[in-house]
């Protein structure tokens, strides 16, 4: 490897740019996936949502028949644990909202605007201002609906209900604000309002769910574990942020095919030009193979030989290039990544890239093992040489 430096440094430039590029292309990938993932959590669902049993599977028929207590003291039992950062109760309600002669239909949420501050870094409110404990009728409102019906901050409306008995409810509002979130779906038919003004709406008490808000993602199952005791699962259901995030499962699957195609193409490149590195290797010591073997080096250990040489290329390659890729992830982030508008937002927004030792480990792995995998065919036609004609290629 020493003595042929410039076969030895084409075959590392070559695995250290398709570990660059496996570290770019997957790091954004996996900085989008986790601002997808916290926008999912910090906006709409909690890290833990703690429903009344069977809630999920038959409350959208009878949601107010599965609503959680309003004595407060499970919600205080759950703020003792040291990683929840606050629990704020949503009540889900469904109606109509009028502007003048325009009628639509919402989904809406009574939230506590309080607890709802925990949600402030995701929940974009473009025009206006949040929820106040202060304003009693002022609501927040989705930026698709608003356009659809025609709305600005500061209108008045009318909220029309079904309450829990099945008679008609309504009461006037105003806009506070304009929000939006990632998932423009929602935002097309979504409102929030004081969770009193929507118990008033309906006329119950308590909640529909309580959404727990953790200092860090990562200790969602921890915690799940620590509350479940706390709660009679005849009575409560618990269940963590990742079983409820449909869309976000399924565009992390999506992303992670696109990581997939990318692996594959890069161990073509690396396969296809290290395997021509190593048969020119082969080549240019044909000689001192027919030498080795005359001397009585076995077969095995040639090809051991040619192995590890394909072998140590991968590994020194797959270091530089994870230590530079790394570098070039900071650097590029330090800059940002200009992003246009997601469809259905005005505000674009700076990318960056998140390199993590999982992804490190793949481009590690698959630097070592590709390149592995190109030696075997040269070591191969390098150990079943026929001595007399190595030894001949040396005249």
């Amino acid at each position: 490897m020493l003595r042929q430096k410039r076969r030895v440094a084409f075959a590392l430039a070559i695995v250290m740019g398709g570990c660059i590029s496996l570290l770019l292309a997957g790091g954004f990938i996996q900085w989008v996936l986790d601002t997808m993932r916290e926008s999912t959590i910090r906006s709409q669902l909690g890290h833990i949502q703690i429903v009344r049993t069977d809630y999920y599977k038959k409350g959208i028929a009878d949601p107010y028949k599965y609503l959680l207590p309003a004595d407060g003291r499970k919600e205080a039992e759950v703020l003792k644990h040291p990683s929840v950062r606050a629990i704020a109760p949503r009540l889900s309600l469904v109606g109509l909202i009028s502007l003048g002669d325009s009628t639509l239909s919402f989904m809406g949420d009574g939230v506590d605007p309080v607890a709802e501050r925990e949600f402030e870094k995701y929940f974009f409110v473009e025009k206006g201002e949040r929820l106040s404990p202060n304003d009693p009728t002022g609501i927040v409102i989705g930026q698709g609906l608003a356009d659809n019906i025609g709305a600005k901050v500061g209108d008045k409306l009318v909220l029309t209900v079904t309450t829990a008995k099945g008679s008609l409810n309504a009461h006037d509002v105003h806009i506070r604000g304009i929000f939006f979130t990632s998932e423009k779906a929602y935002d097309d038919s979504a409102i929030q309002l004081p969770i009193e003004l929507a118990r008033k709406l309906i006329r119950v008490e308590g909640a529909s769910a309580w959404l727990v808000v953790l200092d860090e993602t990562e200790k969602t199952d921890a915690v799940l574990n620590d509350l479940r005791p706390l709660f009679d699962p005849k009575s409560f259901e618990l269940a963590p942020w990742y079983e409820l995030a449909d869309f976000y499962n399924k565009s992390v699957t999506l992303f992670l095919r696109q990581v997939l195609v990318v692996k594959i193409l890069i161990g073509i490149i690396v396969v296809l030009s290290i395997s021509n590195t190593l048969s020119m290797a082969v080549i240019e010591r044909t000689g001192e193979i027919g030498t080795m073997m005359a001397m009585g080096v076995r077969r095995n250990s040639v090809l051991r030989l040619f192995i590890f040489e394909g072998l140590m290329l991968g590994v020194i390659g797959s270091v530089l290039g994870i230590f530079i890729g790394w570098l070039l992830s900071l650097a590029i982030s330090a800059v940002g990544i200009p992003m246009p508008p997601p469809p259905g937002m005005e505000s674009d927004f700076t990318g960056e890239i998140t390199v993590t030792l999982g992804l490190a480990l793949d481009a590690l792995g698959l630097g070592a093992i590709v390149t592995l995998i190109a030696s075997v065919l040269p070591a191969w036609k390098a150990s079943r040489m026929v001595i007399v004609d190595a030894l001949r290629s040396q005249r």
